[in-house]
């Protein structure tokens, strides 16, 4: 989700006018607060409602919507405006001011993705508080559409890495070390799963093993069954095993568990004391991006490219995207694979397929 934002007819005195007084925190999410003289089983209630809005979104998207809310209320104080109630003239002129770069220290303007996810975060902390925000206004509604037929632009999308990049990255890795079998188990099972790198380190040994795993992973003779807890609620991924061992995701997998030592809890987990103990913790999905990235370009994946231009297309995606566009299966089981709802969405992860496989035109008789 990503924020919009008009162009915005402020000039340098709005830009430094008197700040307004200081503006409302971004909300934290809780339910209710109960009253002194609540009943103790209605405080219970109480004190679960607010675990379950807290589930309700995940950790990344409340960060990110607290950062939004901050960066709205600080561009409100300097232009002299109160951010409460909603007003949608208000988030018209700061959208306008994220196209237009006037609402950032450095000047840039903010890409579509972004402004789009800045106005959900608008209306979710406004949703919150009790005051929703009328996103259809014409104020916002049409500011929003312009900037969009303005600034539109087509994805960006990762670089896919291909079976042949896999094999290559995985000899980059350490060879006989704790964190060189974590990484392999890791880019092994994320790209034969064509798993999101947030559904990677998320997983658990087992079943229902800590409150903030959301999956876990069960190996049979035939292969590997991760359940997932997703944004469209609970999937199942089969993982067949590979013809060779050296690129078997299920023995990666079960190398990775038995010499870590890890029966129970998270699945990918820091590796500490120089490499020789592995703690407790669960990885974060960044670090599983930056290891795509780090062994992309350590294999020499791309070198038609410029180092800079390397540097930016490789991250957690490239192994969803690499499953997406090497299978050679029915489009359908791809699809399933990946979790995706539509195969026009799978169609946007397979950056080799074959475009004119179809051919209209000639069906239709030209």
């Amino acid at each position: 989700m990503h924020e919009t934002t008009p162009q915005s007819p402020e000039s340098d005195a709005q830009e430094h006018a008197a700040p307004s007084p200081a503006a409302p925190p971004p909300v934290v999410i809780s339910a209710p607060q109960p009253s002194a003289d609540l009943p103790a089983h209605l405080e219970r209630l109480a004190d679960r409602a607010r675990d379950y809005v807290e589930a309700a979104s995940s950790a990344n998207t409340r960060r990110a919507y607290a950062a939004d809310w901050k960066h709205f209320s600080a561009w409100c104080r300097r232009q002299a405006l109160s951010p409460l109630p909603p007003a949608p003239q208000v988030v018209g002129l700061y959208i306008t001011a994220c196209a237009s770069g006037a609402a950032t220290a450095d000047r840039q303007p903010n890409a579509v993705g972004t402004i789009e996810r800045r106005l959900s975060a608008l209306s979710w902390n406004y949703a919150q508080r009790g005051t929703p925000l009328d996103r259809a206004d014409r104020h916002i509604a049409t500011v929003l559409a312009g900037i969009r037929n303005t600034h539109g632009r087509p994805p960006v999308q990762k670089e896919a890495v291909l079976p042949e990049d896999v094999i290559a990255m995985l000899e980059t890795l350490e060879r006989g070390t704790l964190r060189g079998l974590r990484d392999r188990a890791m880019l092994l099972l994320g790209f034969a799963g064509g798993l999101r790198r947030s559904e990677i380190v998320a997983l658990d040994a087992g079943r229902d093993q800590t409150e903030d795993g959301r999956g876990w992973v069960e190996i049979l003779d035939k292969g590997m069954l991760v359940t997932l807890r997703g944004k469209n609620g609970w999937r199942e991924v089969e993982i067949g095993r590979g013809s060779s061992d050296s690129t078997c995701p299920v023995v990666a997998l079960q190398t990775w568990l038995k010499l870590a030592k890890i029966p129970h809890g998270p699945l990918f987990r820091r590796v500490t004391g120089q490499g020789k103990d592995v703690g407790p913790d669960r990885l974060t999905d960044q670090q599983v991006a930056r290891l795509v990235k780090r062994t992309a370009l350590a294999a020499g994946v791309r070198p038609d490219l410029s180092e800079g231009e390397r540097e930016s297309k490789f991250a957690g995606h490239s192994l969803r995207a690499g499953l997406a566009s090497s299978a050679e299966v029915d489009e359908r089981y791809v699809q399933k694979q990946l979790g995706h709802a539509s195969a026009e969405m799978t169609r946007r992860y397979q950056r080799r397929r074959d475009r004119f496989r179809v051919n209209l035109t000639k069906a239709a008789g030209l």
